[in-house]
């Protein structure tokens, strides 16, 4: 039996990050932590997610323990909400709660060169300034950027498991599909929903998943 929650397309999971690229990175074994990074995303030839790409800052001492044991967690959670009952003409009907999220089992690699680390902050930059009105250029630092890039440490994460899912209403009967919709109003759940739902009747929600 298939999984009515799974992605659709090798693209859904790395359109999910991309759309939420900070990210929680946990440390596994005996001392557990957890930090935030953003993440660009690496995918293979088919679009499918491969890895990840991303940098802590060095004072950061959750930084040791990952370089001691470079297995981790990557967690990221998309657009999501409660979904209320007060929106729906069957009251008989039980409030829930839609998200997109992503759980994956990483190997870190560790750059630290100034070169590399250099090219991954332009990268990252370019990539989260893309479609910005005024959009910044990190060569506007100057000088100055090389001392930052000298405060971080880049890391490459190849994924060893993935397991993701898309609660966004694939479950609901047209009535209350149409109630949450109306509910939310236009923005990213309801984009999200409806790209997960493109059998369903038009609303006038109609509209597209945003890059953060």
């Amino acid at each position: 039996m298939s999984d009515r929650f799974a992605p659709q397309s090798s693209g859904d999971v790395a359109d999910l990050v991309r759309h939420q690229p900070l990210c929680w990175i946990v440390s596994r074994g005996d001392d557990p932590r957890g930090s935030v990074a953003p993440l660009l995303v690496r995918c293979d030839d088919a679009g499918a997610v491969i890895g990840f790409e991303g940098h802590l800052a060095r004072s950061n001492p959750q930084l040791a323990v990952l370089m001691a044991d470079p297995h981790a967690l990557v967690l990221c959670l998309g657009p999501n909400g409660y979904i209320a009952a007060s929106w729906m003409q069957d009251r008989d009907w039980a409030p829930t709660w839609n998200f997109a999220q992503g759980q994956f089992s990483v190997t870190l690699e560790f750059f630290e060169g100034a070169a590399e680390v250099e090219a991954h902050l332009t990268e990252m930059v370019t990539v989260m300034e893309a479609g910005r009105p005024g959009a910044w250029s990190i060569e506007e630092m100057g000088q100055r950027f090389h001392g930052v890039a000298r405060g971080v440490v880049g890391f490459r994460a190849t994924i060893d498991r993935a397991d993701s899912r898309f609660k966004l209403g694939q479950d609901e009967r047209d009535g209350p599909y149409a109630d949450i919709l109306k509910g939310l109003g236009d923005g990213d759940l309801s984009a999200w929903m409806q790209r997960f739902n493109p059998d369903r009747p038009e609303t006038d929600s109609a509209c597209e998943p945003t890059a953060a």
